[in-house]
């Protein structure tokens, strides 16, 4: 079974997946890859979803929260679960590039850093919005441009 739960955030409705235990997926409405909602059931009273939305009232507030009572499950390849563990490592109000991860994980190229950091199915818990350009450019997010611009903007690093 797959449950939705709803949070309305300065940036727009986001909408949260669990197995009813886990976090799986944490999505803006109409992101790239956004999934289907359909046969899904919609209960605001699993523990993961209530974790998560206090997870967000602080992230929202400017504040670095702590994943460490998320319990997140990403579905994904093994190469795309790899690379959103190094991206689970990024620190709150910081920001890596594409290169670097790309040579923490022993890979040459940059674009399949890019394909995989897209696929995050758990948005700002696996912070994706902390990858940019080598040379500092801001390059495309899932959730769009300007919701990456306003995502540094709360993490004060623009």
């Amino acid at each position: 079974m797959i449950y939705t739960s709803f949070y309305n955030s300065i940036l727009g409705k986001i909408i949260l997946y669990s197995d009813g235990e886990n976090l799986t997926g944490l999505y803006f409405e109409g992101q790239k890859n956004f999934p289907n909602i359909e046969n899904t059931i919609t209960n605001d009273n699993i523990k993961i979803f209530k974790d998560t939305k206090k997870w967000l009232d602080e992230y929202f507030k400017g504040k670095a929260p702590s994943i460490k009572n998320i319990l997140i499950k990403p579905t994904g390849t093994e190469y795309q679960r790899k690379v959103w563990n190094e991206l689970i490592k990024i620190p709150y109000g910081q920001t890596v590039s594409y290169s670097a991860i790309a040579n923490i994980i022993g890979t040459k190229s940059s674009r399949s850093i890019g394909t995989a950091v897209s696929k995050n199915p758990i948005s700002l818990i696996i912070p994706c919005h902390r990858v940019i350009g080598k040379n500092g450019e801001l390059t495309g997010y899932a959730g769009g441009l300007d919701k990456k611009i306003q995502l540094l903007k709360i993490e004060k690093l623009l």
